[in-house]
């Protein structure tokens, strides 16, 4: 008697499927795969030099703060997680709107493995806050606006990973985590604004303002390398991650059609 053949998991796309706009022209797992082959190894590259000149110039060349002292390169990794966690967060709510309303194939596996990767950056935020908000304010947390904010998109980012894996079939772990993804964006103005509408111990936004930044370029320049360091090397690994799964996908569709033949020769 032959054994039952394993449930498919969901196929992704051969063809562009339609409506989306010029996204779908991606959809396609081998265009995707040989895209990225070409792409990570430089952008691997590039994302570690931009990052060892970044970090160099933040430790070694910049000036200590006038009042923080050199506890302020804290700043040269905190600020960019903080950007990092909310950017990558506003990417996971377009890739699960994307899902939800073009069923793109790839969006489900970008977002499934998004979250881990900011979940990580959040971390990292809120432990350098930790870490700098002691000696700066004298206690490593404080419950205001910006740090509880922060961490209810920490808990978002842990949620969504939890629930795209929770469930046998995932497609309804994708749709799950999609409508999670878009309800927790409404935490991003929160992050973003939360200075401005209450009381907290945050400054207010210092390196947005283009037309009279509230920081010196010299501590500025190297701030915002680190910055594009970060970020590419963010968007290395989510590609890499991406690329991976959608091999491991194609390889378990391989091997359900090879025992669907296995089963049909017996």
């Amino acid at each position: 008697m032959s054994t039952p053949a394993p449930s498919s998991p969901r196929p992704l796309a051969a063809t562009a499927p339609r409506g989306g706009g010029g996204l779908h022209r991606f959809a396609n797992p081998g265009r995707f795969l040989r895209l990225t082959d070409r792409l990570l190894p430089w952008l691997w590259a590039l994302a570690v030099a931009v990052t060892g000149a970044g970090a160099a110039w933040a430790l070694f060349f910049s000036p200590p703060d006038w009042q923080q002292g050199e506890t302020v390169r804290i700043m040269y990794v905190h600020v960019p997680m903080a950007w990092l966690a909310m950017g990558g967060y506003a990417g996971l709510a377009v890739a699960s709107l994307m899902s939800l309303i073009w069923r793109h194939p790839l969006a489900d596996v970008a977002a499934r493995e998004l979250s881990p990767v900011g979940a990580m950056v959040t971390a990292l935020c809120l432990a350098t806050g930790s870490l700098w908000g002691r000696p700066m304010w004298g206690t490593w947390w404080a419950w205001d606006a910006r740090m509880t904010s922060v961490l209810v998109l920490f808990f978002l980012w842990v949620g969504h990973a939890a629930l795209v894996r929770a469930f046998d079939e995932e497609e309804r772990g994708a749709r799950a985590g999609a409508i999670l993804a878009l309800i927790g964006a409404i935490n991003l103005p929160v992050i973003k604004w939360s200075v401005d509408w209450f009381n907290t111990l945050h400054q207010s936004a210092s390196v947005t303002r283009i037309s009279a930044p509230g920081m010196h370029v010299d501590m500025l320049y190297p701030l915002l390398v680190c910055a594009l360091g970060f970020t590419l090397l963010f968007a290395a690994l989510v590609l890499a991650r991406v690329r991976a799964a959608v091999m491991e996908k194609r390889l378990r569709q391989m091997q359900l059609a090879q025992a669907r033949r296995q089963e049909g020769a017996a």
